[in-house]
């Protein structure tokens, strides 16, 4: 697999993402300003280069709970005296935490913060020369004719007119790229699900995932500072997303899928409803409920995980 090479300042034939940025091969330096590392700064290949798995979610402690989490499902041990440090701790835009070979990081809200973190993790794997990889959204949600706290694992993501494409504007031109999920994870997951008999405990579906712009209008709510359409409309609206496959909605699912899919890097959505749509609005559940229901989707990506390391490691 190729990687970034200082001493020669060249990239062997195979590289880990498709479409890559041709014009990365010249740049003499390139900083992650919003990462705080860089191509000449830090020595990427011994900091990442073994990274197998990206896992990506919205807030800061939900990627630190999740990195504790993997620690102790995998049985590593943080010597005494040292802990888990945020690696981007100079900056306070994102966090970022390694444990063996995944790195956790959160994304913040929506496609635009989104997209800044992936491009900058997508060209810092690119350089320390990682390969087989595997991204991972893990967020929450509001649910579509699902019970709060089930687990949706997104089929593709659609645009609020229900069309599987990202958009992008380069240029003054559109591009549009695919929002299809990898199938053969879907049903691995779905596997999983299954075998450790995680439905007792809660649900687990899979579906279309609709990313919205925002948190109140484009997610049809009636309780924003705009709203002039009523709520027949809106419950109208929600249900014919519904028939049309759509079980939940969010912010970030559309730039996840078409950036990874443009790169064909094998990927997976996992998102918990924290209350269903066709019911109420807003969030009523307690602080404590929602914590619980946020590391329901570790289990899930956890074992995956875990079986794909423990498989390589025999």
């Amino acid at each position: 697999m190729g990687h970034y090479d200082a001493f020669n300042d060249d990239f062997s034939q195979k590289i880990v993402f498709q479409n890559i940025n041709k014009h990365l091969n010249s740049l003499e330096d390139d900083y992650f300003y919003h990462l705080y590392l860089g191509k000449n700064q830090n020595d990427l290949k011994a900091m990442f280069g073994d990274v197998r798995f990206v896992c990506m979610g919205g807030t800061s402690k939900r990627m630190q709970k999740f990195a504790h989490y993997m620690k102790d499902v995998l049985g590593y041990r943080i010597p005494t005296g040292l802990t888990l440090n945020d690696i981007t701790q100079i900056t306070d835009r994102y966090s970022m935490y390694k444990v063996g070979p995944i790195l956790f990081a959160n994304h913040g809200i929506g496609c635009p913060s989104l997209s800044i973190l992936l491009n900058e993790i997508m060209k810092l794997l690119h350089y320390a020369g990682c390969e087989d990889l595997t991204f991972f959204r893990i967020g929450t949600c509001g649910g579509i004719g699902v019970e709060p706290g089930t687990v949706i694992i997104t089929d593709e993501a659609v645009d609020g007119l229900l069309r599987a494409e990202y958009r992008q504007y380069v240029l003054g031109k559109e591009k549009i790229r695919e929002t299809q999920c990898d199938r053969k994870l879907i049903k691995d997951l779905l596997k999983i699900s299954e075998e450790m008999q995680i439905r007792r405990k809660f649900n687990v579906v899979n579906g279309r995932t609709l990313c919205a712009h925002d948190f109140y209008e484009g997610q049809s709510r009636i309780d924003g500072v705009f709203c002039d359409y009523t709520r027949e409309e809106k419950l109208d609206f929600l249900k014919f997303c519904n028939e049309k496959g759509v079980v939940n909605m969010e912010m970030e699912s559309l730039c996840f899928a078409g950036m990874l899919n443009y790169a064909k890097v094998k990927f997976g959505i996992v998102c918990v409803a924290l209350l269903n749509r066709l019911e109420n609005d807003q969030i009523t559940a307690s602080n404590e409920l929602i914590l619980e229901y946020q590391e329901r989707p570790f289990e899930i990506i956890g074992e995956y995980i875990r079986r794909k390391i423990m498989n390589n490691e025999e």
